[in-house]
């Protein structure tokens, strides 16, 4: 009956998913390729990663923002660049019911600057800082560390071009592995602004073209429509004509080399380990002034050219986006790059947090109270631990000693009808009888001298 219910509300085209065979035999559900469950014994991982994150932006005082995965695609076609590899061969679209043109969101900087505007965020108090976490989506190779679906933290800084805020997110980025004990390498760059660019660029496409037949065949699209980005490129034979291509910094305006000397200036003064790269660039179209990278401090090449994270300056973004001229800056970090790094690196958790009680019970009535009194203890704050579903006191006191509890609580029909329980101390064995409406009163007691 509900089935047939639930049936009637689906468009006509959808209805239930029917029972696929091949060879006989039912076709199991699984995962669309690029996608990843996140398993209960993986989440403490994810868990880490995401506290150190959000507990140093609530340090340093930035405040939550959370964005739509969905956004209009001609957002990211203005923002990120129409030429680069995210938005000409990675970004999902999709036409909805209305004929708009949507995307899966690639990044999140852009969304970012787009509520900045749309809420007015301008007349607030400048600087606004923000972080965000979420997932992102892109159409890569899946590949360890890299799935089509993937999670970004990031912090953003909007309304101030002060550099003092570009070394204070390099800075928070640094203590960011710090904090997780993750060995990393920090690059920098500055990439001056557009105007001071124009130059340059015609120089590297000058050297390049002359080199044309020995570069790879993306590389031979972005000689055209977008030079910058060679510098970018990981393949072997890129990476070595790259030695003696032309460096930006050679080319930086004044502002935006007196911009980048007092970012280092402020990093040296806070003892920050970085390493110049001229070739760094990023691969994101908004980008000015300064531009910096973290990856693994690792032998392994490979690896070491998987960027755990990135970011830097953005100062035309907003205005790009409809808004009024305003410098901003912010960083993303890789989730799932930045746990198979911790895990390689064999980086411990911290413990969890302790069981202080379990709640053991046999027999239907027993149960039923016992279900009651593990609420109680819980609105209280006590760390508690249970398992309803078996039947077996043994089993449960076996796992009560498997959690290391300090205490377990144990009813019986006997103890229901009488309105007790055991309490028994795990530690040595030791049993007595309590009423159970002075459970609570007695265990804040024991864990308070415990």
């Amino acid at each position: 009956m509900y089935s047939k219910q639930k049936n009637k509300m689906l468009p006509k085209k959808m209805g239930v998913p029917k029972t696929q065979k091949k060879g006989g035999k039912t076709i199991a559900a699984q995962l669309v390729r690029g996608m990843k469950d996140v398993l209960p014994n993986e989440t403490p991982w994810w868990d880490r990663v995401l506290d150190v994150g959000k507990n140093l932006a609530k340090q340093y005082g930035f405040t939550e923002i959370r964005t739509p995965l969905v956004e209009d695609a001609r957002l990211f076609e203005r923002a990120v660049g129409d030429a680069t590899d995210i938005v000409a061969k990675e970004m999902f679209v999709f036409t909805d019911r209305g004929g708009d043109m949507l995307a899966l969101r690639p990044e999140a900087t852009a969304s970012v600057a787009r509520a900045y505007n749309e809420h007015g965020m301008v007349n607030l108090p400048q600087p606004i800082k923000v972080w965000y976490a979420g997932p992102m989506f892109r159409y890569d190779r899946p590949q360890a560390g890299r799935q089509r679906q993937f999670w970004q933290f990031g912090l953003e800084v909007l309304g101030s071009d002060d550099p003092v805020l570009d070394a204070q997110l390099i800075i928070m980025t640094y203590r960011f592995y710090e904090d997780l004990g993750v060995p990393i390498v920090l690059m920098l760059n500055s990439i001056g602004t557009p105007e001071s660019r124009k130059a340059y660029v015609a120089q590297l496409t000058a050297y390049y073209r002359n080199k044309k037949a020995a570069l790879c065949e993306d590389c031979k699209q972005r000689l055209i429509k977008n030079p910058l980005r060679l510098l970018d490129c990981k393949a072997a034979d890129c990476e070595k004509l790259r030695e003696e291509a032309p460096q930006i910094v050679d080319w930086l305006d004044e502002e935006s080399r007196n911009h980048f000397m007092e970012v280092l200036e402020y990093l040296d003064a806070s003892d920050i380990t970085y390493m110049l790269n001229p070739y760094l660039v990023r691969g994101l179209d908004y980008y000015t002034k300064t531009v910096f990278e973290v990856v693994p401090a690792t032998e392994d090449k490979e690896a070491a050219q998987s960027s755990l994270s990135g970011g830097g300056r953005y100062d035309g973004l907003v205005e790009m986006l409809g808004g009024r001229p305003t410098p901003a800056a912010g960083v993303s970090f890789g989730i799932e790059r930045t746990i198979l790094h911790m895990k390689q690196r064999t980086v411990a958790l911290p413990p969890r947090e302790g069981v202080e009680v379990f709640v053991a019970q046999l027999g239907t009535m027993a149960k039923r109270k016992a279900l009651a009194l593990y609420d109680v203890l819980r609105k209280d704050g006590i760390h508690l631990a249970e398992s309803f579903s078996k039947n077996s006191l043994k089993a449960q006191l076996e796992l009560a000693a498997k959690f290391h509890a300090r205490y377990t609580v144990i009813l019986g029909q006997k103890e229901a009808l009488d309105n007790t329980v055991l309490l028994r101390d795990m530690e040595n064995g030791n049993q007595e009888i309590v009423d159970i409406a002075k459970v609570l009163e007695i265990l804040r007691k024991k864990l308070q001298t415990a």
